[in-house]
């Protein structure tokens, strides 16, 4: 690995262990940067006479590891260094392409030898197109259309129980580990897989160890299982052989468990010749369903099942060559005496990692999670706050973007409203705001184009609608009762996007979000959620005497959330958690507060507190809902900064002693942080227990 690969791998933080190793073995310099959970795999490679030659800058980690010593036995080594040319995969694959080249050199001399005695003899060979009897000329075309015809039959019937897979060699792979961005635990622990893979001799012949046969990658879609398996296969420069399940399944009987055989015995093929392979199964929950009864179609899930659980125990078994060897041995040992027999030599395991990927691992079998087959799962998360960012400058690096976007906040803040996002998305989103760009005529993405594809890809494009002038003010100042509530009582919560143009079925919308990434609430926030909701539906009746059907959608996130208090939380005055009760995963929790009485009753009680609550606010700060109701009858949408700015504004406007001898910036600053705190003291008269669970979404 070279110096920058290696330096942004130590970025990652170092951990320091203790060598558990024998007092006579040498510094292991081949097998880098070994986290300290990996003591006994480094150990496995710190044996005299291993063997394994130094990798590119070997003679640094081996003076750091005598240095470590010296200093207490403790070291500080990165945990992403891979083994390289000195592992036994190049070993073997050094030792079957010198065999190769053998047979080859055997083969060419033995027609060498026979072309030159015909010489010698004065019988030379004429190279040329065979000679056809003139009687055979006129039934050449109907042999031709035969033995066409013949093919065109049999051979789909003969390919169809042919591996269904695709092979990539290394050099078609444009991905490596330093490409994988924002999962640094999931790399590392992929390195430490990889170099028992590359190591896997002296790991079984030295340690007497099992090399870990299949891993099992699971985690939500698009959060880089196949491209981390590819990155694996490029840095262990081994056979990439990708397959999808579904390309397993086949209507006729038989013929499912026929291409499971055939991929195996590819994989096994080709970690014979390059000294090791890797197998990547796409969504391997198609045909690794638990098994139950009868099974399905064709086979049936049992019968698929079971061809898998034995192909991934087969991996010792005999190559043709050792075979046909075999049975030699035992066609001479029938005529030889017991204590004359020749001893068959047991047949070479192959170096086989087969990854299944998959993102409902609840609905795997349990025997393929069991030792031996897939008993090392890597969970693939979302990434968090500092992954994202990291994502994000590795795809900004690529993509043509102004100057706006190298600056720190910026990025940080992209980072933040792009909490849930998964690594694919992220660069979607940046795809998109490169469409953007392009429309209007630019060569390179801007702040406002990430702006503009975050809208349409979370809310949906605009579709401009003529709303009657007494239907587009009702809209408007629904929307503004959302962001003023939201202003007022959402604590540490971002307002994003005020709107009153159409997007799929909102008519308009709020979109907010956590300022910072958090993963639980309190109840005051809860209740908090809750109030922003009734946010339009309270600025109606003060504004027109009375609600419409808008607030609809509002009363379904409210009645949620408080149903989620009541029966889930403890935040209601019950203890008693309805969850318990049982019932297929994702029952209506809803549906169990509201058939109990007593709940019921607490379910009301909070909504009608929160109500009262928003509606004391609203007519307390009519001002800002009249501010934001007009801004949004003038230009239809605020973005960002442009609804602190109106809301500052009306502030200033409510009580110009704010703004005297200051900036507005600065005494709308003030004025919000006053109001602010009167907010907080208003919902600290809430008090209840923490951890809500997950936010509510941010779309009003």
């Amino acid at each position: 690995m070279d110096d920058r690969a290696a330096d942004a791998g130590d970025d990652h933080g170092r951990s320091a262990a203790v060598p558990v190793r024998a007092e006579s073995a040498p510094a292991p310099a081949e097998f880098l940067d070994a986290p300290a959970a990996d003591v006994d795999e480094r150990a496995a490679f710190d044996l005299p006479g291993s063997g394994l030659s130094r990798p590119p800058r070997a003679h640094e980690a081996g003076s750091r590891w005598r240095r470590a010593e010296e200093e207490g036995g403790q070291d500080d080594l990165s945990a992403r260094e891979l083994l390289r040319s000195g592992a036994d995969v190049g070993r073997s694959r050094e030792r079957v392409r010198r065999a190769r080249v053998t047979r080859l050199g055997v083969m060419l001399a033995a027609v060498g030898g026979y072309l030159w005695l015909r010489v010698a003899r004065g019988h030379p060979v004429h190279f040329g197109l065979p000679h056809v009897p003139s009687g055979l000329g006129p039934y050449l075309l109907p042999i031709g259309l035969l033995v066409v015809l013949g093919g065109a039959t049999l051979i789909p019937i003969l390919a169809a129980g042919r591996s269904p897979h695709v092979l990539y060699r290394p050099g078609e792979i444009d991905v490596r580990l330093d490409d994988v961005k924002g999962a640094g635990v999931v790399v590392e622990e992929v390195v430490k897989t990889l170099n028992l893979f590359l190591a896997h001799r002296t790991f079984r012949e030295r340690m007497g160890g099992n090399p870990r046969r299949a891993i099992l990658f699971e985690g939500p879609p698009g959060t880089g299982k196949t491209y981390l398996a590819k990155a694996m296969a490029a840095e262990a420069g081994v056979p990439f052989l990708f397959v999808s399940s579904s390309a397993f399944q086949s209507h006729f009987y038989g013929m499912t468990g026929r291409k499971i055989r055939s991929y195996f015995r590819a994989l096994h093929k080709a970690a014979r010749a390059e000294g090791g392979a890797i197998g990547f199964i796409e969504e391997i929950d198609a045909i690794g369903a638990a098994r139950s009864g009868m099974g399905g179609h064709g086979e049936g899930i049992s019968g698929v099942v079971n061809e898998l659980l034995i192909q991934l125990q087969s991996f010792d078994e005999p190559s043709i060559p050792q075979r046909l060897r075999g049975r030699l041995v035992d066609g001479l040992n029938r005529w030889l005496p017991t204590s004359r027999r020749i001893r068959k030599r047991p047949p070479a395991p192959a170096n086989v990692l087969v990854i299944g990927a998959t993102n409902r691992a609840a609905d795997l079998d349990p025997a393929l999670l069991r030792p031996g087959r897939f008993d090392r799962s890597v969970g693939f998360d979302l990434p968090s706050r500092a992954g994202r960012r990291e994502i994000i400058d590795y795809y900004l690096a690529k993509k043509a973007h102004t100057a706006e976007l190298d600056v720190e906040s910026r990025r940080d803040a992209l980072a933040g409203v792009t909490h849930g996002y998964t690594p694919v998305m992220i660069e979607h989103l940046l795809d998109e705001a490169l469409v953007w760009a392009l429309r209007r005529g630019a060569g390179r993405l801007s702040w406002g184009d990430v702006q503009k594809a975050k809208m349409t890809e979370e809310i949906g494009l605009a579709q401009p609608v003529e709303y009657t002038e007494a239907e587009r003010r009702t809209i408007a100042t629904h929307e503004a009762g959302h962001a003023t509530v939201a202003w007022l009582v959402g604590k540490g919560r971002r307002l994003e996007v005020l709107s009153i143009i159409k997007r799929r079925e909102a008519l308009g919308l709020l979109a907010h979000s956590e300022t910072e990434e958090r993963f639980t609430k309190t109840r005051s926030e809860v209740v908090a959620l809750i109030q922003i909701a009734f946010g339009g539906m309270v600025a109606e009746e003060l504004f027109f005497g009375e609600a419409g059907t808008g607030p609809a959608g509002d009363l379904d996130a409210a009645t949620r959330l408080a149903a989620q208090m009541v029966g889930a939380y403890g935040m209601a005055g019950s203890l008693v958690s309805l969850l318990a009760a049982g019932g297929p995963p994702g029952a209506n929790l809803v549906a169990k507060v509201l058939s109990d009485e007593t709940s019921r009753a607490a379910l009301e009680r909070i909504l009608v507190d929160a109500k009262t609550v928003v509606r004391r606010l609203l007519d307390t700060h009519r001002v800002e809902v009249e501010a934001l109701r007009d801004a949004l009858l003038e230009r239809d949408e605020l973005v960002g900064e442009e609804i602190g700015a109106v809301l500052a504004r009306a502030q200033v406007a409510e009580d110009p002693a704010v703004g005297e001898g200051r900036s507005g910036t600065e005494a709308s600053l003030t004025h919000f942080l006053r109001q602010r705190t009167a907010a907080d003291g208003e919902r600290t008269d809430q008090p209840g227990p923490a951890d809500p669970g997950p936010a509510a979404p941010g779309l009003i």
